[in-house]
């Protein structure tokens, strides 16, 4: 399915679940939990079907940000989080989704961040989930060493430093080789799939635009939401110490804490059980 936004940008979007169900006499009314995907340059498919499972709880609302995956391409200048963040908020607009909790997975937690900064209180709740509040290539290489050694470090570098887009583009093979299985945990390299529509053009453009120079903590002391920040201790591209950031950005009140000892990246695939038990019980606490 298709929502047109303001500037006529068509973005793709899927939801599963209800959002009204029966309950005695009455008809009971369920929040809608919006899933931000990575990348930049991916999709949502690795959402599915491991949020199916929440649809006991909420209605879930999978999407692709503009650029990427079935949504419409839009052009370079629209690539960034502002313009993403608004995305959000005429979608739901269109869709009439009001106080919807957000999701937003490593480059999508980019964009939940500044959606709660650029839109304080819009959302019931966020969750900020295997991501950081800017890049920080010293401890991304420290855990790629960890993890994978010399060579895990050395992909990482070039492909990080590389100095222009299509130095970063040359160098995405070899990276998703070597780096991608230790991304999480459970064995396998997630970035070696059939179904993910890729495009490494808004990976490389971000990622020499507006990704070396972003930082989103002097942001996150205005948000008004309540705050899950859920992060595996074994990540390596978004290593720990950035989560332990956000969390001390946030007002203290706000702030749900999670850690996952056996978890890297996308904490659902290593500790699905644990992650979403405590991802149920947040939007059961928050739920209006």
């Amino acid at each position: 399915m298709f929502v047109s936004l303001k500037d006529h940008t068509k973005l793709w979007f899927d939801t599963e679940g209800l959002t009204l169900v029966p309950d005695g006499d009455a008809m009971r009314q369920r929040p809608t939990l919006i899933v931000m995907h990575g990348g930049p340059g991916g999709d949502h498919n690795g959402f599915k079907p491991a949020f199916s499972t929440m649809t006991d709880t909420c209605q879930v609302l999978y999407y692709d940000h503009r650029g990427h995956g079935r949504s419409d391409r839009s052009t370079p200048d629209q690539w960034n989080l502002d313009r993403w963040a608004d995305d959000v908020v005429e979608m739901c607009t269109e869709l009439g989704i009001h106080k919807p909790f957000v999701l937003g997975l490593s480059f999508g937690g980019f964009v939940a961040q500044r959606l709660a900064s650029r839109h304080p209180g819009f959302a019931s709740g966020l969750i900020f989930l295997s991501t950081a509040a800017y890049k920080d290539r010293v401890a991304i290489y420290a855990m790629f060493q960890q993890l994978g050694g010399d060579a895990a470090e050395r992909a990482a570098r070039e492909f990080w430093e590389a100095p222009d887009e299509h130095a970063m583009a040359a160098c995405i093979v070899n990276y998703v080789t070597v780096c991608g299985p230790l991304y999480t945990q459970t064995p396998g390299n997630h970035f070696l799939n059939k179904r993910t529509i890729n495009n490494n053009d808004v990976l490389t453009h971000f990622n020499h635009h507006e990704g070396p120079t972003m930082n989103l903590l002097p942001e996150l002391s205005k948000v008004m939401e309540p705050v899950l920040v859920a992060h595996g201790e074994l990540d390596p591209v978004t290593p720990m110490v950035g989560a332990e950031r956000i969390a001390k950005a946030l007002p203290d009140r706000l702030v749900r804490f999670e850690r996952f000892a056996k978890s890297g990246h996308g904490v659902f695939r290593d500790e699905p059980e644990e992650f979403f038990e405590v991802l149920r019980s947040f939007i059961n606490e928050h739920c209006a």
